[in-house]
Protein backbone atom coordinates (compact mmCIF):
# COMPACT_ATOMS: atom_id res chain seq x y z
CA UNK A 1 0.00 0.00 0.00
CA UNK A 2 2.73 2.36 0.98
CA UNK A 3 4.50 1.56 -2.41
CA UNK A 4 1.20 2.45 -4.30
CA UNK A 5 1.09 5.84 -2.50
CA UNK A 6 4.38 7.04 -3.48
CA UNK A 7 4.05 5.70 -7.21
CA UNK A 8 0.96 8.28 -7.19
CA UNK A 9 2.60 10.99 -5.75
CA UNK A 10 5.96 10.49 -7.80
CA UNK A 11 3.46 10.07 -10.96
CA UNK A 12 1.65 13.19 -9.93
CA UNK A 13 3.75 15.58 -8.29
CA UNK A 14 7.47 14.62 -9.54
CA UNK A 15 6.90 14.82 -12.98
CA UNK A 16 7.19 18.82 -13.71
CA UNK A 17 10.50 18.92 -11.64
CA UNK A 18 12.30 17.12 -14.39
CA UNK A 19 11.39 19.06 -17.00
CA UNK A 20 12.98 21.94 -14.36
CA UNK A 21 16.06 19.71 -14.26
CA UNK A 22 16.31 19.56 -18.50
CA UNK A 23 15.75 23.25 -18.43
CA UNK A 24 18.88 24.14 -16.02
CA UNK A 25 21.01 21.73 -17.20
CA UNK A 26 20.42 23.61 -20.64
CA UNK A 27 20.65 27.34 -19.18
CA UNK A 28 24.11 25.98 -17.25
CA UNK A 29 25.65 24.72 -20.47
CA UNK A 30 25.16 28.11 -22.02
CA UNK A 31 26.46 30.36 -19.05
CA UNK A 32 22.95 31.46 -18.00
CA UNK A 33 21.64 31.42 -14.24
CA UNK A 34 18.29 30.07 -16.23
CA UNK A 35 14.77 29.78 -14.90
CA UNK A 36 14.36 28.04 -11.01
CA UNK A 37 13.47 24.07 -10.87
CA UNK A 38 10.41 24.42 -9.78
CA UNK A 39 9.06 26.65 -12.73
CA UNK A 40 6.66 24.78 -14.60
CA UNK A 41 4.90 24.35 -11.26
CA UNK A 42 4.28 27.98 -11.04
CA UNK A 43 3.59 28.02 -14.83
CA UNK A 44 0.87 25.77 -14.20
CA UNK A 45 -0.44 26.75 -11.28
CA UNK A 46 -0.87 30.71 -13.02
CA UNK A 47 -2.19 28.86 -16.28
CA UNK A 48 -4.92 26.94 -14.16
CA UNK A 49 -5.98 30.80 -13.20
CA UNK A 50 -6.52 32.23 -16.59
CA UNK A 51 -9.02 32.35 -18.28
CA UNK A 52 -9.98 30.21 -21.59
CA UNK A 53 -9.40 31.93 -25.18
CA UNK A 54 -10.86 29.60 -28.15
CA UNK A 55 -12.17 30.15 -31.72
CA UNK A 56 -15.83 29.81 -32.67
CA UNK A 57 -15.02 27.14 -34.69
CA UNK A 58 -14.37 25.04 -32.73
CA UNK A 59 -16.04 21.71 -31.19
CA UNK A 60 -15.83 19.79 -27.85
CA UNK A 61 -13.63 17.97 -29.22
CA UNK A 62 -10.94 20.68 -28.90
CA UNK A 63 -11.48 20.93 -25.43
CA UNK A 64 -11.26 17.21 -24.43
CA UNK A 65 -8.41 16.71 -26.00
CA UNK A 66 -6.41 18.04 -23.66
CA UNK A 67 -8.34 16.50 -20.69
CA UNK A 68 -8.44 13.01 -22.43
CA UNK A 69 -4.82 13.16 -23.25
CA UNK A 70 -3.68 13.85 -19.22
CA UNK A 71 -6.14 11.01 -17.96
CA UNK A 72 -4.72 8.15 -20.44
CA UNK A 73 -1.46 9.34 -19.39
CA UNK A 74 -1.91 9.41 -16.22
CA UNK A 75 -3.75 5.65 -16.22
CA UNK A 76 -0.44 4.41 -18.22
CA UNK A 77 2.02 5.82 -15.92
CA UNK A 78 -0.08 3.75 -13.27
CA UNK A 79 0.74 0.42 -15.56
CA UNK A 80 4.31 0.90 -15.44
CA UNK A 81 6.77 0.27 -12.01
CA UNK A 82 8.63 2.92 -10.95
CA UNK A 83 11.92 1.78 -9.88
CA UNK A 84 11.77 -2.01 -8.27
CA UNK A 85 8.16 -1.40 -6.76
CA UNK A 86 5.32 -3.34 -8.48
CA UNK A 87 2.81 -1.19 -10.56
CA UNK A 88 -0.79 -0.27 -8.92
CA UNK A 89 -2.11 -1.76 -11.78
CA UNK A 90 -0.65 -4.86 -13.65
CA UNK A 91 -2.29 -7.53 -15.54
CA UNK A 92 -1.38 -10.39 -18.33
CA UNK A 93 -1.48 -8.03 -21.32
CA UNK A 94 -1.17 -4.66 -20.20
CA UNK A 95 1.67 -3.84 -22.23
CA UNK A 96 -0.83 -3.98 -25.38
CA UNK A 97 -3.34 -1.50 -23.26
CA UNK A 98 -0.35 0.50 -22.32
CA UNK A 99 0.85 1.10 -25.61
CA UNK A 100 -2.63 1.74 -27.03
CA UNK A 101 -3.39 4.47 -24.19
CA UNK A 102 -0.28 6.49 -25.73
CA UNK A 103 -1.95 6.32 -28.92
CA UNK A 104 -5.89 6.82 -27.79
CA UNK A 105 -4.16 10.22 -26.07
CA UNK A 106 -2.64 10.84 -29.86
CA UNK A 107 -5.46 10.28 -31.60
CA UNK A 108 -7.27 13.11 -29.02
CA UNK A 109 -4.37 15.79 -29.48
CA UNK A 110 -4.10 15.66 -33.29
CA UNK A 111 -8.08 15.81 -33.40
CA UNK A 112 -8.35 18.52 -31.51
CA UNK A 113 -5.77 20.15 -33.37
CA UNK A 114 -7.34 19.29 -36.76
CA UNK A 115 -10.74 20.77 -35.28
CA UNK A 116 -9.15 24.22 -35.08
CA UNK A 117 -9.39 24.16 -39.09
CA UNK A 118 -5.75 25.88 -38.87
CA UNK A 119 -3.43 24.83 -41.28
CA UNK A 120 -0.12 24.99 -39.17
CA UNK A 121 -1.97 22.88 -36.48
CA UNK A 122 -3.20 20.09 -39.59
CA UNK A 123 0.66 20.50 -40.82
CA UNK A 124 2.48 19.51 -36.81
CA UNK A 125 -0.29 16.83 -36.69
CA UNK A 126 0.68 15.32 -39.57
CA UNK A 127 4.32 15.11 -38.53
CA UNK A 128 3.47 13.87 -35.40
CA UNK A 129 1.36 10.85 -36.91
CA UNK A 130 4.21 9.79 -39.27
CA UNK A 131 6.54 9.85 -36.82
CA UNK A 132 4.55 7.94 -34.47
CA UNK A 133 4.20 5.16 -36.79
CA UNK A 134 7.97 4.88 -36.66
CA UNK A 135 8.06 5.01 -33.44
CA UNK A 136 5.43 2.42 -31.61
CA UNK A 137 6.87 -0.53 -34.04
CA UNK A 138 10.28 0.09 -31.92
CA UNK A 139 8.06 0.20 -28.38
CA UNK A 140 6.68 -2.82 -29.41
CA UNK A 141 9.88 -4.69 -30.46
CA UNK A 142 11.14 -3.42 -26.90
CA UNK A 143 8.01 -5.12 -25.30
CA UNK A 144 8.78 -8.11 -26.68
CA UNK A 145 12.52 -8.50 -26.02
CA UNK A 146 11.26 -7.94 -22.29
CA UNK A 147 8.54 -10.56 -22.52
CA UNK A 148 11.23 -12.73 -24.00
CA UNK A 149 13.26 -12.43 -21.72
CA UNK A 150 10.55 -13.09 -18.88
CA UNK A 151 8.75 -15.47 -20.34
CA UNK A 152 4.95 -13.08 -19.25
CA UNK A 153 2.99 -10.54 -20.72
CA UNK A 154 3.07 -7.72 -17.36
CA UNK A 155 4.68 -4.93 -17.27
CA UNK A 156 6.37 -5.36 -14.32
CA UNK A 157 7.39 -8.80 -14.48
CA UNK A 158 9.10 -7.84 -18.01
CA UNK A 159 10.42 -4.54 -16.60
CA UNK A 160 11.88 -6.34 -13.76
CA UNK A 161 13.17 -9.26 -15.91
CA UNK A 162 16.46 -7.45 -17.34
CA UNK A 163 17.96 -7.32 -13.72
CA UNK A 164 18.62 -11.15 -13.51
CA UNK A 165 19.28 -11.42 -17.44
CA UNK A 166 21.93 -8.29 -17.25
CA UNK A 167 24.82 -10.38 -18.30
CA UNK A 168 23.95 -13.27 -20.20
CA UNK A 169 21.38 -11.19 -22.66
CA UNK A 170 23.82 -7.72 -21.99
CA UNK A 171 23.78 -7.16 -26.11
CA UNK A 172 20.26 -7.27 -26.50
CA UNK A 173 19.42 -5.12 -23.49
CA UNK A 174 22.34 -2.45 -24.61
CA UNK A 175 20.64 -2.46 -28.31
CA UNK A 176 17.06 -1.86 -26.46
CA UNK A 177 18.28 0.79 -24.46
CA UNK A 178 19.82 2.79 -27.17
CA UNK A 179 16.13 2.33 -28.89
CA UNK A 180 14.50 3.07 -26.35
CA UNK A 181 15.82 6.35 -25.65
CA UNK A 182 15.01 7.45 -29.25
CA UNK A 183 11.49 6.76 -28.51
CA UNK A 184 11.81 8.60 -24.93
CA UNK A 185 12.92 11.69 -27.04
CA UNK A 186 10.65 10.84 -29.73
CA UNK A 187 7.07 10.84 -27.27
CA UNK A 188 8.42 14.00 -25.22
CA UNK A 189 9.19 16.04 -28.60
CA UNK A 190 13.01 16.37 -27.29
CA UNK A 191 16.03 17.51 -29.29
CA UNK A 192 16.92 16.58 -31.89
CA UNK A 193 13.43 15.35 -32.82
CA UNK A 194 11.79 17.96 -31.71
CA UNK A 195 12.47 21.67 -30.29
CA UNK A 196 9.61 22.40 -27.50
CA UNK A 197 10.52 26.34 -27.56
CA UNK A 198 10.81 26.49 -30.82
CA UNK A 199 9.35 30.06 -31.98
CA UNK A 200 8.83 29.30 -36.01
CA UNK A 201 5.37 27.57 -37.26
CA UNK A 202 7.13 25.83 -40.26
CA UNK A 203 9.62 23.46 -37.77
CA UNK A 204 6.88 22.73 -34.92
CA UNK A 205 5.73 19.06 -34.43
CA UNK A 206 3.84 18.88 -31.03
CA UNK A 207 4.26 22.74 -30.51
CA UNK A 208 2.12 23.71 -34.03
CA UNK A 209 -0.74 21.17 -32.32
CA UNK A 210 -1.25 23.71 -29.28
CA UNK A 211 -1.00 26.64 -30.91
CA UNK A 212 -4.76 27.94 -30.02
CA UNK A 213 -4.57 26.36 -26.57
CA UNK A 214 -4.72 28.88 -24.09
CA UNK A 215 -5.33 28.93 -20.29
CA UNK A 216 -6.24 25.76 -18.30
CA UNK A 217 -5.94 23.81 -21.34
CA UNK A 218 -2.59 24.34 -22.35
CA UNK A 219 -1.57 23.59 -18.53
CA UNK A 220 -3.32 20.09 -19.19
CA UNK A 221 -1.14 19.76 -22.13
CA UNK A 222 2.43 21.29 -20.72
CA UNK A 223 0.92 18.77 -17.33
CA UNK A 224 0.28 15.96 -19.87
CA UNK A 225 3.98 16.10 -21.22
CA UNK A 226 5.93 15.92 -18.01
CA UNK A 227 3.99 12.99 -16.72
CA UNK A 228 4.79 11.12 -20.13
CA UNK A 229 8.57 11.67 -19.76
CA UNK A 230 8.22 10.44 -16.47
CA UNK A 231 6.54 7.01 -17.32
CA UNK A 232 8.91 6.51 -20.65
CA UNK A 233 11.90 7.45 -18.67
CA UNK A 234 11.04 5.04 -16.30
CA UNK A 235 10.83 2.51 -18.43
CA UNK A 236 14.39 3.18 -19.55
CA UNK A 237 15.47 3.25 -16.35
CA UNK A 238 14.18 0.05 -15.87
CA UNK A 239 15.54 -1.43 -18.52
CA UNK A 240 18.79 0.03 -18.51
CA UNK A 241 19.19 0.31 -15.34
CA UNK A 242 17.79 -2.16 -12.75
CA UNK A 243 19.69 -1.36 -9.81
CA UNK A 244 18.14 -2.89 -6.61
CA UNK A 245 18.98 -2.97 -2.93
CA UNK A 246 15.96 -5.21 -1.34
CA UNK A 247 15.35 -2.19 0.76
CA UNK A 248 12.36 -0.42 -0.27
CA UNK A 249 13.05 3.40 0.63
CA UNK A 250 16.39 3.41 -0.66
CA UNK A 251 14.95 2.00 -4.25
CA UNK A 252 12.86 4.67 -4.42
CA UNK A 253 15.70 7.27 -3.52
CA UNK A 254 17.48 4.91 -6.39
CA UNK A 255 14.61 5.82 -8.69
CA UNK A 256 14.37 9.61 -7.81
CA UNK A 257 17.72 10.28 -8.69
CA UNK A 258 17.86 8.05 -11.74
CA UNK A 259 15.39 10.40 -13.18
CA UNK A 260 16.73 13.22 -12.51
CA UNK A 261 20.02 12.13 -14.03
CA UNK A 262 18.44 11.07 -17.30
CA UNK A 263 17.02 14.27 -16.87
CA UNK A 264 20.87 15.99 -16.86
CA UNK A 265 21.68 13.73 -19.83
CA UNK A 266 18.87 15.00 -22.05
CA UNK A 267 19.42 18.31 -21.17
CA UNK A 268 23.30 18.08 -21.72
CA UNK A 269 22.29 16.16 -25.59
CA UNK A 270 19.63 19.09 -25.91
CA UNK A 271 23.03 22.02 -25.21
CA UNK A 272 25.24 19.71 -27.57
CA UNK A 273 23.55 18.85 -31.03
CA UNK A 274 21.06 20.69 -33.09
CA UNK A 275 17.95 19.53 -34.39
CA UNK A 276 17.75 17.64 -36.97
CA UNK A 277 16.47 18.24 -40.23
CA UNK A 278 12.58 17.32 -40.91
CA UNK A 279 13.94 15.27 -43.01
CA UNK A 280 16.27 13.16 -41.21
CA UNK A 281 14.25 12.31 -38.61
CA UNK A 282 12.49 9.36 -40.05
CA UNK A 283 15.98 7.78 -40.44
CA UNK A 284 16.64 8.88 -36.46
CA UNK A 285 13.27 6.34 -36.01
CA UNK A 286 14.01 3.88 -38.51
CA UNK A 287 17.68 3.25 -36.05
CA UNK A 288 15.43 3.21 -33.08
CA UNK A 289 13.41 0.32 -34.56
CA UNK A 290 16.55 -1.44 -36.62
CA UNK A 291 18.32 -1.53 -32.69
CA UNK A 292 14.93 -2.93 -30.75
CA UNK A 293 14.11 -5.44 -33.52
CA UNK A 294 17.98 -6.59 -33.95
CA UNK A 295 17.64 -6.73 -29.71
CA UNK A 296 14.90 -9.26 -30.20
CA UNK A 297 16.85 -11.16 -33.07
CA UNK A 298 19.89 -11.68 -31.01
CA UNK A 299 17.39 -13.37 -28.37
CA UNK A 300 16.24 -16.14 -31.08
CA UNK A 301 19.82 -16.98 -32.18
Amino acid sequence: MIDTVVHVVLLLVFSPLLLGVINKTKAWFAGRKGAPFLQLYFDLFKLMRKGLVQSTSTTWIFRAGPAVTLAVTVLAGLLVPFGQSPAPLSFTGDMILFAYLFALGRFFTTSAALDTGSAFEGMGTAREITFAVLSEPALFFAFLVLAKLSGTLSLTTMLHATSGNFLTAAPSIVLMSLGLFIVLLTESCRIPVDDPTTHLELTMIHEAMVLDHSGPLLGLIEYAASVKLLVVGSILMNVAAPFSTGISWVDWIVFIVGMLGLSVVIGTLESTMARLQMKRVPSLLVAALLLCGSSFLLLLR
